[in-house]
C-alpha cells in the first residue's frame, strides 16, 4: 500500500532535483512523488516529465503558472492520495535508510483503530563548507517510538524547534486544518508548520535523520543577505502567524507553549534581520511589527517582548543592536543553520 506523498515544490531545479527525487524513488511502491513544476524556466518540467514516464506508478507531474513555493506546496497537497503527506524541497533530500524506517512505522500505525496524526523525525542541516553537519533532533524532549500526545510529559526546550523538515502530517488533518499559502511569498513553510498543530493528536517521534537540509547556494531563500532583502514577506508571515496563534485552541498546556516558543523565535528572526539591516527604515518596520502584535493580541505581546529573545532583540541603540547581533552570531554558530 502506498503510504505517503511527496510533494517536491521545483522552481528552475534542473541542476539539483535528481538528487532529491532519487533518494525518495527508493521508498519505492509505498511512496507517492508529486514534482510540483511552479512554471520554472529552464529544462525542469523535461526532466520531471521524464522521470514520469520512466516511473509512472511512482511519480505523477503537476505543472502550473509561477505561484511560489507555498502555491506549489498546495498544489501538491490538493492532488496527494495517501494517508501521509510530507514535503521534500527540490535542493533537498532523504536519508534512504531512515525513508524506509518511516515507511515501516507508517504502515504499522495506519494499521491501528487510531492511527498516527504526525511522524517527527530529524532533520540535518547540510551546510556547504562546514566540517561536522548539525543534526536537529527531539531525544529528550519527546518520547521516542511510541505514540504520546499533547497531554503527554514533554520536554520540549527552546532549542528543540519541530519544522516543516520534522513533519510527516495526516493528509487529511492538514486539509481540515484549513491552511492556505499566500502566493509570491516565501517562508511559507511556517505557516504550513504551524497551523495544522492544533489537529495533530496522536504523535510519534521517530529517532532517525530523514530529511538532509541542504544550506549553500547564495539565492537560497534563508541565505542571510536574501533574508534581509526580503524581510517585508517575512514581516507578512509573521502577522498571518499572530492571527493562527489568536484562533488557537490554548486549553492543551505543551502544544500552547510550543506555539508560544515558535512565535518567539519567529519574532526573533525578523528583528535581529531588521537590527541586520540597520537602516532607519528597517527599525521603523521593526517598530512597526511589534506595535502590530501589541494591537491585535496583547496577551502574545507581553509573552514575547519579556521573553528573552524579545529582551535582547530590543535592547536600545546601536550598543543594543549589536548585542542583539551578536547572540544570534552565537547562536548561528552552535546550530549551523543559514
Amino acid at each position: 500500500m502506498k503510504m505517503i506523498s511527496f510533494a517536491v515544490p521545483c522552481y528552475n531545479s534542473q541542476d539539483y532535483m535528481r538528487n532529491c527525487i532519487e533518494s525518495l524513488l527508493t521508498g519505492g511502491d509505498r511512496v507517492e512523488i508529486l514534482i510540483v513544476d511552479d512554471g520554472s524556466k529552464d529544462n525542469t518540467l523535461q526532466i520531471a516529465r521524464e522521470y514520469e514516464s520512466r516511473y509512472p506508478d511512482l511519480i505523477r507531474v503537476i505543472h502550473k503558472e509561477n505561484g511560489g513555493h507555498g502555491d506549489a506546496l498546495m498544489a501538491g497537497l490538493a492532488a496527494a492520495v495517501c494517508p501521509y503527506f510530507k514535503v521534500v524541497d527540490s535542493d533537498d533530500w532523504v536519508d534512504t535508510e531512515a525513508l524506509q524506517q518511516v515507511l515501516d512505522v507508517l504502515e504499522t500505525q495506519w494499521k491501528k483503530r487510531k492511527p498516527i496524526d504526525m511522524l517527527i523525525t530529524n532533520y540535518v542541516y547540510c551546510k556547504q563548507g562546514a566540517r561536522r553537519q548539525k543534526v536537529m533532533r527531539y531525544t529528550g524532549a519527546l518520547p521516542v517510538n511510541r505514540m504520546f500526545t499533547w497531554n503527554d510529559r514533554l520536554h520540549i526546550k527552546k532549542w528543540h524547534y519541530i519544522l516543516m523538515h520534522s513533519v510527516t502530517y495526516r493528509t487529511e488533518l492538514v486539509r481540515r486544518s484549513g491552511v492556505r499559502l499566500p502566493k509570491h511569498t516565501f517562508y511559507v513553510d511556517n505557516i504550513y508548520l504551524y497551523q495544522p498543530l492544533a489537529y495533530m493528536k496522536n504523535l510519534y517521534y521517530l529517532d532517525v535523520n530523514l530529511y538532509q537540509y541542504y544550506i549553500g547556494r547564495a539565492d537560497q531563500s534563508v541565505n542571510e543577505q536574501v533574508m534581509v532583502g526580503r524581510i517585508d514577506q517575512q514581516l507578512r508571515v509573521n502577522k498571518m502567524l499572530f492571527r493562527i496563534y489568536n484562533a488557537a485552541d490554548k486549553s492543551v498546556p505543551n502544544l500552547h507553549k510550543y506555539m508560544l516558543q515558535y512565535m518567539d523565535m519567529m519574532m526573533c528572526v525578523a528583528s535581529v534581520f531588521l537590527n541586520i539591516d540597520g537602516s532607519e527604515r528597517a527599525l521603523c518596520k521593526k517598530r512597526e511589527l511589534w506595535g502590530y502584535l501589541k494591537r491585535i493580541s496583547p496577551g502574545l505581546y507581553r509573552k514575547m517582548r519579556w521573553s528573552l529573545f524579545g529582551i535582547i532583540m530590543n535592547l536600545p541603540g546601536k550598543a543594543g543592536r549589536a548585542i542583539g547581533n551578536a547572540a544570534y552570531r552565537v547562536t548561528q554558530k552552535i546550530f549551523g543553520f543559514n
